[in-house]
C-alpha cells in the first residue's frame, strides 16, 4: 500500500530524489495542478476508505531513487493545502490509484491578494492595511480568492508564487510621481532583469518586490512550476521613510488612509474579471474613483527613497 503520511514515499532521500515531471493515466498526462479521484487499491487501511472517491489535485510527480512513481497530492476541499508549510495535507499515491477527473481548464481559479510593506514605516503600511479592511468587508471574497498580509518576508511569498494561483494581485505602496492616494494598477515586467541587485536572493526579513519576482522566478525555472500573472495594485505615497531613521512612522497618511476603502473596492473589480480569465486585460476596468489609473504592462516599480513630508 502506498503511504499516506506527509512523509516521502519510502527510499526517497533528498539526494536520492529525481523528479518526474509528469506521468501518463489513463492516456492523460498529469502534473502539478492536475485534478485527479483517488481510488486506492483494495484492502487498504481506514485511511483509504475515507480518501476513495474524494477530488484532489496533484501537488507533484516525484520518482524515488528505486524508478518508482509517486503523485503528491493535495484534497482539493482541504485549505490547508494551499500554503507551502501544510505538509500535513499531502498524500501519495501510485498512478494507478488515481483516474483524470477532467482536464487543467477545469480546475477553479485560484487567486492570492498580498499585502507587502512596513507597518513601521509611514505610507509603507498601504498593503498591509488593505489586507486588513478586506477581513473586515461583510460581503468577503468570493470563493477561490485569498487575501494575506506577508509584511516584509519576501522569501515567504517567493514560494507562496509556487503554490499554484492563476493569478496574484500584490498590495504596495507605489511612488511614481502622482497625487498621492492615487491607485494603479502595474504589470511588472515579465523579462530579465537588468538590476544586477534584482538577481540577489531578497532578505529574510526584508521586502523588494523586484527581487522577490525575480527568485520566483527561477524557483519557478528550476522546478518546472508555471509562475502565475502579477498584478500590482499600488498607492502614490505622501510619507515615505528609508528606515534608519531614529524613530518609526506608524500610521498611514491622510490621502493614503482614504485610498484604501478604494483599493478594497477596486479589488472587487480586478478578482472579478480575474476570476472569470486570469488573462484578461485591466486596462479599462472601471475604477471606483477618478484617482485609480491603469499603467502598461512592462512598468516597473519605482525604487523607494525620501519623500518630502512637507
Amino acid at each position: 500500500m502506498t503511504p499516506r503520511s506527509a512523509q516521502p514515499p519510502a527510499g526517497r532521500t533528498d539526494a536520492g530524489e529525481r523528479p518526474a515531471r509528469s506521468v501518463t493515466v489513463d492516456g492523460v498526462p498529469l502534473t502539478r495542478g492536475s485534478r485527479v479521484r483517488l481510488r486506492p487499491r483494495a484492502r487498504g487501511d481506514v485511511l483509504d476508505s475515507a480518501l476513495t472517491g474524494r477530488l484532489a489535485e496533484v501537488d507533484a510527480v516525484e520518482e524515488d531513487k528505486e524508478g518508482r512513481t509517486h503523485l503528491a497530492v493535495t484534497l482539493e476541499a482541504d485549505e490547508g493545502r494551499h500554503f507551502t508549510t501544510g505538509l500535513g495535507h499531502r498524500f501519495f499515491f501510485a498512478p494507478e490509484e488515481v483516474e483524470p477527473a477532467g482536464p487543467p481548464d477545469e480546475r477553479p481559479t485560484r487567486l492570492l491578494v498580498a499585502g507587502i510593506g512596513n507597518v513601521f514605516l509611514a505610507d509603507d503600511a498601504f498593503g498591509p492595511e488593505v489586507i486588513t479592511a478586506l477581513g473586515t468587508n461583510p460581503e468577503g471574497l468570493p470563493p477561490g480568492v485569498q487575501a494575506a498580509d506577508f509584511g516584509i518576508r519576501g522569501l515567504d511569498l517567493a514560494y507562496r508564487l509556487l503554490d499554484g494561483y492563476d493569478a496574484v494581485v500584490l498590495v504596495d505602496a507605489a511612488p511614481r510621481g502622482g497625487r498621492p492616494g492615487t491607485l494603479y494598477l502595474i504589470e511588472p515586467d515579465a523579462g530579465p532583469d537588468e538590476d544586477p541587485a534584482a538577481g540577489a536572493a531578497p532578505e529574510a526579513h526584508g521586502m523588494d518586490p523586484v527581487r522577490v519576482l525575480a527568485l520566483a522566478g527561477r524557483l519557478a525555472g528550476d522546478s518546472c512550476t508555471p509562475l502565475p500573472r502579477v498584478v500590482v495594485l499600488g498607492c502614490e505615497p505622501l510619507v515615505r521613510v528609508r528606515g534608519d531613521e531614529p524613530d518609526v512612522t506608524v500610521g498611514l497618511s491622510e490621502p493614503v488612509r482614504a485610498a484604501v476603502g478604494e483599493a478594497v473596492a477596486l479589488l472587487d473589480r480586478v478578482t472579478g474579471v480575474l476570476l472569470r480569465d486570469p488573462r484578461a486585460a485591466l486596462d479599462g476596468l472601471p475604477a471606483p474613483a477618478a484617482r485609480a489609473e491603469p499603467v502598461p504592462q512592462g512598468t516597473r516599480r519605482a525604487p523607494q527613497g525620501p519623500t518630502p513630508t512637507g
